[in-house]
């Protein structure tokens, strides 16, 4: 039947009136010639009919037993769309009378649209609460309800709607209701992509206490979050604890959660009891057990085994992907292995794989290190070629490799064309360009970067403050080194050993021992151990004041503490003692640097020969 059609079938219901009408009489009169049209077409008329409908007529027509799920759906639909015909829209209690019946009707992806409808739209929405007392006096079918709670806490849960979907979990709980563990784990996931941590764990736990039938899965989720925030105790109870009471075998994706957090922490202990459960358990790796552990290895420099671990996952018929290639890449660039890393570079292409900007960047950064800038430059423009842009990080890298190796001024070009591209300057490019022209000696060209940089506003960092302090340091400025200290101390930046050592050596080149040694006193409180230049730091001032007993004192300590001694430390010491023309305890010590592989430099030659013309 054609619109035109229906509406004079309406017009023929109700002639002209309706106010005498009942609720009742309307709502079956809509219904009849709905039930009788056999086409839906929106109409583009009115009618006294519709323009005097209300919330209870509409309930009473979507709730008609006889009239089918498509005129409900066409009613529903029209009411909607046509704000012309009918001022009177869909509320809450239409939208759940429908969602009950599309649930009847076992149409349940249509369902679900009405119920996002539903607690999305403002003129909709309305609290849990609101909603269950309804849907209690629409239907009275359990399993029609279980599974309608069932999608609006999914729902609610997709839409990161967290407080609502868990006040349906709780109503779900104290009715009684079968959970859905799979309903659950939606919520899991919404909570840990809001970082709710907290929320997650105890949702977790009342998962537990409710007695929800816990998988894999979810408890795999919430052993990744604790391992994610660094409570891998706490995530090996949990994962026990399911094993133990529930019955819950850990799968590969549970191992991999505590395995990445072990390998993060450099924590073998943790690594090899990971490794060694999934043996026990018959566990197989994935690509992403392989990939971690190949980090695990080459982080720790052990490539020789990495190289065994890439070579297992081919045997096992794990093809590496891309992020594999490029850890093994990196790593091997990062230890000097170039010819090895160029080589994993042309195996990745020949078996059709498309290398990113990191596997570049890992290429990248091996060359720079080498200072092979001319190579640098051909991969960028391989990269570029390939439309692959060069990142953030590559551009530092490249900034950081030219200022080894001296050249500023290219450093600042590729700056230029950096920011071209919207990357804006950081603390890291600052830092490196005020380093390199340190290395150069232009200390008062470093300053001017530096503090242009804050005039920038961007923040300076730990390694900002301490190349600033060095600075201070190595013209004699030691009064603005230390106040520099101090203030990197308030602005929250923790002094590492280099910041102590630079502060340490421009007080030993005022000779102000006392102040150096309180120094080092206060690095150890804060439990920062002196390193080799500390002490050698500290040695050759003694001997500058002619303090050589002292000095001898720290150079014996240094085999007491394990630190080994290198040539500037023996130099320093040689020349101390040959100043005081102690010629048997310094050429003894000439001994024995040659016993420890250790060629002597001009300077220890010298020391030795003048106090042999000065006795």
């Amino acid at each position: 039947m054609s619109t035109q059609k229906i509406f004079k079938s309406l017009r023929k219901a109700f002639p002209s009136d309706t106010s005498s009408k009942s609720n009742q009489e309307i709502a079956e009169s809509i219904s009849k010639s709905l039930i009788s049209s056999t086409s839906f077409n929106l109409p583009q008329i009115t009618s006294p009919l519709l323009t005097n409908l209300n919330p209870q007529i509409t309930h009473l027509v979507l709730s008609n037993p006889w009239l089918s799920i498509q005129s409900c759906l066409y009613f529903f639909n029209f009411l909607q769309q046509n704000h012309a015909v009918t001022s009177q829209k869909p509320d809450l209690q239409a939208h759940l009378t429908l969602i009950c019946r599309l649930f009847k009707a076992r149409k349940f992806a249509e369902a679900r649209n009405f119920l996002d409808s539903a607690i999305v739209d403002d003129n909709v929405r309305h609290p849990v609460p609101v909603i269950t007392t309804m849907v209690e006096g629409l239907c009275d079918e359990k399993k029609v309800i279980v599974k309608l709670f069932d999608m609006l806490f999914r729902v609610y849960s997709d839409n990161r709607i967290l407080k609502e979907a868990l006040d349906v979990f709780d109503y779900m709980k104290s009715k009684g209701l079968e959970i859905d563990e799979r309903s659950c784990i939606v919520y899991l996931l919404a909570l840990r992509n809001s970082n709710q941590v907290h929320s997650l764990l105890s949702f977790f736990h009342q998962m537990v206490e409710s007695g929800v039938k816990i998988t894999v899965y979810s408890m795999t989720i919430a052993i990744e979050v604790l391992c994610r925030e660094g409570n891998t105790k706490r995530a090996r109870e949990l994962m026990d604890e399911m094993i133990a009471n529930r019955g819950v075998k850990p799968n590969t994706f549970t191992y991999n959660s505590l395995l990445n957090a072990y390998v993060k922490r450099q924590n073998f202990g943790g690594v090899n009891e990971i490794l060694n459960l999934m043996n026990i358990d018959g566990v197989s790796h994935n690509a992403a057990t392989y990939a971690l552990l190949i980090d695990w290895y080459s982080s720790s420099g052990n490539t020789k085994e990495a190289e065994r671990v890439f070579d297992e996952m081919h045997e096992k018929g794990i093809e590496p992907d891309v992020q594999v290639y490029t850890s093994m890449i990196s790593w091997h660039s990062k230890l000097g292995n170039i010819k090895r890393a160029f080589s994993l570079f042309d195996e990745l292409i020949t078996i059709g794989l498309l290398p990113n900007a990191h596997t570049y960047g890992g290429l990248i950064n091996g060359l720079c290190k080498s200072g092979q800038m001319e190579a640098v430059e051909i991969l960028v423009n391989e990269m570029q070629s390939k439309g692959i842009d060069l990142n953030k990080v590559i551009f530092n890298t490249i900034i950081d490799g030219y200022c080894k190796i001296g050249k500023i001024n290219d450093a600042l070009k590729l700056h230029v064309v950096m920011e071209k591209k919207g990357n804006r300057a950081d603390v890291f490019f600052y830092n490196t360009i005020a380093s390199g022209l340190c290395k150069l000696n232009h200390f008062n060209a470093a300053k001017r970067f530096l503090f242009t940089m804050v005039e920038k506003g961007v923040s300076p960092n730990f390694v900002s403050y301490t190349t600033l302090i060095t600075i201070y340091c190595k013209e004699g400025n030691v009064l603005e080194a230390k106040r520099l200290f101090r203030e990197m101390e308030c602005q929250g930046h923790m002094p590492s050993t280099v910041t102590y050592n630079s502060l340490i050596d421009g007080y030993c080149r005022k000779a102000n021992m006392k102040e150096a040694h309180k120094l080092r006193v206060e690095m150890e409180e804060k439990g920062l151990l002196p390193d080799v230049y500390t002490y050698t730091t500290l040695i050759h001032g003694h001997c500058v004041v002619r303090k050589v007993d002292e000095a001898l004192e720290l150079f014996n300590e240094m085999t007491k503490r394990g630190l080994a001694r290198n040539i500037v430390t023996y130099t320093a010491m040689i020349s101390g003692l040959s100043k005081e023309g102690r010629l048997d305890e310094a050429f003894r010590l000439y001994d024995e640097m040659i016993k420890e592989g250790l060629t002597p430099d001009d300077t220890v030659y010298s020391s030795l020969v003048a106090s042999l013309h000065s006795t």
